[in-house]
C-alpha cells in the first residue's frame, strides 16, 4: 500500500508545473526568437488574439481588418521564471512599449504592445509591472502597452512558427534593451 501511494506521490511530484502567458510586442517572429531561449521557457507559439474575427489568417490581421494582435503564447516553469520577471526583465525590454501600434517599420494595430492576462493574478501583476516600468524613468515617453482581457487564441500558420529559426537573418526589430 505504501509503495502504491509512494509511487503516486512521486509521479505527481515529478510532473512539471507550468504557466502560460500571452503577450504582444510587435511582429511575433522577433518576440518568439528572444523569449524561446529564456531560462524557464518551455514552449512558444505564435498566433493571433484580441480581435473579433474568428479563425483569422495573417492577411486578416493587417489594416485593422480583424482587431487581432500578432502575439506569442509562452509556456513556462514558474519555479524558474516568474510571470513578473517575464514581463519586467524580458517583455518590457525586448520591444519599445512607448510606440502606439508600432515596432520599428511595422505599423498597425496588429503590432500593438499588449498583455493578455489569463488569470486574475496575472492581471494584478501586469498592472503592477506596467506601472513600475512607466514610472521608472527608463523610457522618455509614456508606456502605451495595453492590458486586455484574454480572448480566443488562434495559432498562426505553420510557416510563421519558429520563423527566424527557419529563416536565419530574417527581419526583426526586436532586441534586448538595458
Amino acid at each position: 500500500m505504501n509503495d502504491v501511494n509512494g509511487t503516486s506521490r512521486s509521479a505527481i511530484a515529478s510532473e512539471k508545473q507550468t504557466e502560460v502567458a500571452v503577450l504582444a510586442g510587435g511582429c511575433f517572429w522577433g518576440v518568439e526568437e528572444i523569449l524561446r531561449d529564456v531560462p524557464g521557457v518551455i514552449d512558444t507559439e505564435v498566433g493571433y488574439t484580441g480581435g473579433w474575427l474568428e479563425n483569422p489568417k495573417y492577411d486578416d490581421t493587417h489594416h485593422s481588418k480583424s482587431g487581432h494582435a500578432e502575439a506569442i503564447r509562452i509556456t513556462f516553469d514558474p519555479a524558474v521564471l516568474s510571470y513578473e520577471d517575464l514581463l519586467e526583465k524580458w517583455f518590457f525590454k525586448l520591444h519599445d512599449p512607448t510606440t502606439l501600434n508600432r515596432q520599428g517599420y511595422d505599423v498597425g494595430t496588429q503590432y500593438r504592445s499588449a498583455i493578455f492576462p489569463l488569470t486574475p493574478e496575472q492581471n494584478v501583476t501586469a498592472e503592477r509591472v506596467r506601472a513600475r516600468v512607466d514610472t521608472s524613468g527608463k523610457w522618455k515617453r509614456p508606456i502605451t502597452t495595453t492590458i486586455e482581457p484574454a480572448s480566443t487564441w488562434y495559432s498562426a500558420e505553420d510557416y510563421h512558427q519558429d520563423y527566424l529559426r527557419k529563416n536565419p537573418g530574417g527581419y526583426s526589430c526586436h532586441y534586448m534593451r538595458d
